[in-house]
């Protein structure tokens, strides 16, 4: 009797708080034609959301609820509504629908290479070992292959320090858990064979030697591909993805495999199922690193590697970056090979590296983008150039700004920001004011093609696993499942909008200018630790700047600007057009040069000491 007076008060509390804190909505008898190549609103301030942050027992209670007739006929949608999901609803889109967002490489005429591409890294790598500021700077891959082509430490010597600060960081209080399963005899394993190849001045690539870690979801031989759960990857893998052969092919030498949030269904990184456990901000292990690639990120904010990576489909690259005030960087959709990894939603997701540095994040590209006869997208993507990235200013660029949507954040964030574009206008950059039309409409519509595709992929595991998943899993997939094919199949109908719309505009500027995110990393409660959380407010503000990129397909790179009054970091995002990822590189380099100061997290480990 107990518990169902408990899901009575909490069905009447929502619904008290439905009519009385809604927000103004679309009324239901509205239905808003969407004319072809017509926008709509544009730039927008964001909706006032509604949704309690939940953990403990009241999470545990709410999605008992939201699991019974009672929750999914009255609650579930009643959610739905007062968070905007419905919009999809009221209005009539007359495009076809885009389900995959693959867009063909324009047909440019091929520049002749003045250098070729490791001698532009390698220009770019001298550039980087002097900084203009002095103080702590993260040890990139430049600071690695200095050590080994000097001899002052082999690979095998750098591995045995990472063997140690694996130990240490998981006896530390509280333990980082940015790395959740790594084994002694592999790592040493790869960084004998490097060594060697130091020795022999035979070195394979610029990643020779070069510790990497690789997210859970990504299929790394002979580790478990649990994809942060507990029941996924019983056996450990036989076959490697894509990725990490190529890094394997590069000489890199692969630490581990990190941690991350469940399943890829939320922002912040908490995990709290027994072989996980919620990985630490290295700049405040009191706060999130942000999800869903948590530990990609923790490693690479806490020495442990310069290089790691991630999967990207909704900010799960950018946001745990821009969190832990490293780079991050989420390609062109099809751009590196996802074979290997689980199809968790195929539209949305790409692959990603997180780095210490832009230069480190050009060289991942260099190596990892590449057309995969495996992986049925990007086959048709063009080589990788960089010969445009070494410029002494941005003179020739134009920015484009919508400063209603750019302004929707944080005041902190805001004013960091704000400087950092000022910056890059003093570079010679023109800045111009864009229009970026229905994001709110684009906000849904991710939300309903990522929800819904994983959703469709995890069907099987949600009847049969359902008490092995976390709260916060089981939520999300709860709320999927109130997603209709009509929901979806006009979710894609604005995307063929969305993309349009971004055609025309990177007719007029080179790139779109946005922050990071809209909020910080987010404190951990003790209750998170113990159940996980739901924090709808929180996620919204993660994602809010991420999601366009993911619907749409273009490229996406968070750069870290500045911190917080309490040492949190600021992160700044460039956007371009498909396959252009060369001038985000371009503009990312400037807003390196913009922080004049680099704060040494209060976990960190110099494993080149």
């Amino acid at each position: 009797m107990a518990p169902l007076l408990l899901s009575l008060a909490v069905a009447l509390l929502l619904f008290y708080l439905g009519f009385v804190r809604r927000r103004p909505g679309i009324p239901r008898a509205a239905f808003h034609r969407r004319e072809p190549g017509r926008a709509g609103d544009s730039g927008r301030q964001p909706p006032r959301a509604w949704g309690p942050r939940l953990s403990g027992f009241p999470l545990r209670l709410f999605v008992h609820v939201a699991n019974t007739a009672f929750g999914q006929f009255c609650v579930m949608p009643l959610l739905l509504r007062m968070n905007n999901f419905t919009l999809m609803h009221y209005l009539d889109i007359r495009e076809d629908p885009t389900f995959i967002p693959e867009v063909a490489a324009e047909g440019r005429e091929e520049k002749p290479e003045t250098k070729n591409t490791l001698e532009i890294l390698e220009q770019l790598m001298e550039t980087r070992s002097h900084p203009g500021n002095t103080g702590f700077s993260f040890k990139g891959i430049q600071d690695y292959l200095n050590c080994y082509r000097t001899g002052e430490l082999t690979p095998l010597q750098v591995a045995q320090n990472i063997i140690s600060s694996l130990e240490d960081c998981e006896k530390s209080s509280p333990p980082l858990r940015a790395i959740v399963q790594w084994d002694r005899v592999q790592i040493q394993k790869m960084a004998e064979a490097a060594t060697t190849r130091y020795r022999n001045k035979c070195p394979l690539s610029l990643l020779d030697g070069i510790p990497v870690c690789l997210k859970e979801e990504i299929q790394v031989v002979p580790y478990h591909c649990r994809v942060g759960t507990a029941y996924l990857g019983t056996e450990p893998e036989t076959e490697d993805a894509t990725v990490t052969r190529k890094l394997r092919e590069a000489g890199a030498i692969i630490i581990g495999v990190s941690n991350m949030h469940e399943l890829g269904t939320g922002t912040t990184g908490c995990n709290p199922n027994r072989f996980h456990g919620t990985a630490r901000n290295p700049y405040n292990p009191q706060h999130f690193t942000g999800g869903s690639s948590s530990g990609s990120a923790a490693a690479v904010a806490a020495g442990l590697c310069p290089l790691a990576l991630g999967t990207d489909g909704g900010g799960s690259v950018r946001i745990p970056a821009s969190f832990c005030g490293v780079v991050g960087l989420k390609g062109t959709f099809g751009l590196i090979s996802c074979h290997g990894c689980l199809p968790l939603s195929y539209s949305t997701v790409s692959l990603g590296p997180i780095c210490t540095s832009v230069t480190d994040a050009a060289i991942a590209y260099s190596i990892l983008a590449e057309p995969d006869p495996l992986y049925p997208y990007g086959l048709q993507q063009p080589k990788p150039s960089l010969s445009e990235i070494l410029t002494p200013d941005l003179k020739g660029l134009k920015l484009g700004v919508n400063w209603t949507f750019f302004k929707a954040c944080d005041a902190e964030i805001l004013a960091v920001c704000q400087k950092a574009v000022e910056h890059l206008q003093a570079l010679g950059a023109s800045v111009m004011d864009v229009p970026l039309p229905e994001m709110e409409e684009v906000r849904v519509a991710h939300v309903i093609c990522i929800l819904s595709e994983m959703m469709d992929f995890l069907q099987p595991d949600f009847n049969t696993h359902f008490q092995q998943m976390n709260l916060e899993t089981r939520l999300n997939l709860t709320l999927a499942s109130q997603f209709t094919a009509l929901d979806y199949i006009k979710a894609n109908r604005q995307r063929t909008r969305s993309m349009s719309f971004l055609r025309e505009i990177f007719t007029s500027v080179n790139c779109i200018l946005t922050p990071a995110t809209a909020c910080t990393a987010p404190r951990i409660q003790d209750s998170d630790l113990l159940t996980g959380n739901n924090d709808v407010l929180t996620t919204l503000k993660s994602m809010r700047y991420m999601q366009l990129g993911n619907f749409t397909g273009i490229p996406g790179l968070v750069v870290p600007v500045g911190y917080t009054a309490t040492g949190l970091p600021i992160s700044f995002q460039v956007m371009a057009k498909w396959w252009d990822e060369a001038v985000l590189f371009r503009v990312g380099l400037k807003l390196e040069e913009f922080r004049d100061m680099t704060r040494k997290p209060a976990i960190y480990y110099d494993v080149l000491a």
